[in-house]
């Protein structure tokens, strides 16, 4: 646990202003609008295999270059507009996470059409309810569970990519689907509750 001021805290923000604000303001919290949902979709699928703190340092030129995560402006972009993001030194340049933006935002779509709502199909997931966890230490947090495994199946199914099982649980813990603040957390008691 990290101490700053009187706050007790998880330790993974470390020092970094922009982590623990993302830390102490979003991470944990119940998500239930789909732009909301879809940006942290986007972000996550930028992290595979990078570290947290990159993604979250590029999240306002990722903002500015994906049109403020609107999926139905990105199931527009043509090949004129995806070299135009790999080109963009605002976001991570990966060609192969570009063009999945794009595919991801086309099956979110097709979600919102066919639920109703992306956050009512992906909160099925948990039953439509925060799974608040009782960590004491980060190395007891999971980087998968039973639930991010279904998520994953059934999202690859419908054609996401960069959605495997690691990656919906980083977004299920963003979107507040579970809260894994740890226990002694001054979020521990403030997150997870709908």
């Amino acid at each position: 646990m990290k101490y700053n001021s009187t706050k007790a805290r998880c330790d993974w923000p470390g020092d970094n202003p922009l982590m623990i604000a993302y830390h102490d303001n979003e991470w944990g919290v119940p998500v239930h609008d789909d732009r909301k949902l879809f940006e942290f979709i986007v972000l996550d699928s930028f992290q595979a295999g990078l570290s947290w703190a990159i993604v979250l340092n590029k999240r306002e030129g990722f903002r500015d270059a994906f049109d403020n995560f609107q999926p139905e402006v990105i199931a527009s972009y043509d090949e004129q507009k995806i070299q135009k993001l790999i080109q963009n030194p605002a976001i991570i340049r990966n060609k192969l996470k570009i063009r999945s933006t794009i595919t991801n935002a086309h099956e979110f779509l097709d979600i919102q059409k066919e639920f109703g709502s992306f956050d009512k199909f992906i909160w099925q997931f948990t039953g439509g309810k925060t799974i608040t966890n009782l960590w004491k230490t980060e190395a007891e947090i999971p980087t998968r569970s039973p639930e991010s495994d279904a998520m994953s199946n059934e999202l690859k199914k419908r054609g996401f990519k960069f959605v495997g099982t690691t990656i919906c649980y980083a977004f299920m813990q963003a979107a507040g689907m579970v809260n894994d603040h740890l226990t002694g957390c001054f979020r521990y008691r403030k997150c997870g509750v709908d």
